[in-house]
């Protein structure tokens, strides 16, 4: 079988497209390969494993979608949940164990994609949650902007909220 990449002058013969995409791809799967190595798989347990596969399908699924579509449109469907109650502090560490976990393992899964993700994932419990967006003070010419998962007055994802103007609180507070 004739390796038609070869014929082509100027492509790649890997396939890649260009030597920055080869270059961000094999990193990407470098990463994985050493946090699979290095994480502790082996020691959770059936129901932690499946867990952790769950949020990282959420987390896969929505940062596809903020790569192809809208915020506006994701969050239309993250959101669309009927969610009250408010979640309970062990509720809040699983979901933010899970999803900073799978986050690692996603090339590109911001503060936004987290965000996301865990208020998907709280929601599917029926708790209530909102995403906090803000910039950071001081930062002179340029914008920097982060999001946060809030759970009644707990941070669940984004870390600390110092240092930030706070632009907009989106979702159901409980």
């Amino acid at each position: 079988m004739r390796n038609w990449s070869r014929a082509i002058p100027g492509k790649v013969r890997s396939g890649f497209p260009s030597g920055i995409a080869q270059k961000q791809i094999l990193g990407a799967i470098r990463r994985f390969r050493e946090t699979l190595n290095r994480s502790r798989l082996g020691s959770l347990s059936g129901a932690e494993m499946l867990f952790l596969a769950r949020c990282l399908a959420v987390v896969c699924a929505v940062r596809i979608g903020l790569s192809l579509s809208s915020y506006s449109r994701v969050r239309k469907l993250v959101t669309r949940l009927e969610a009250k109650d408010a979640a309970s502090l062990a509720d809040l560490r699983r979901i933010a164990w899970g999803v900073a976990a799978a986050a690692r393992l996603v090339p590109g899964a911001s503060c936004l994609t987290q965000a996301l993700a865990g208020q998907y994932l709280l929601a599917r419990q029926g708790n209530a949650s909102s995403i906090r967006i803000g910039i950071q003070r001081d930062t002179g010419a340029r914008l920097k902007a982060h999001a946060w998962l809030v759970c009644g007055d707990r941070v669940v994802l984004g870390g600390s909220l110092g240092g930030f103007a706070h632009l907009v609180d989106q979702g159901n507070k409980p």
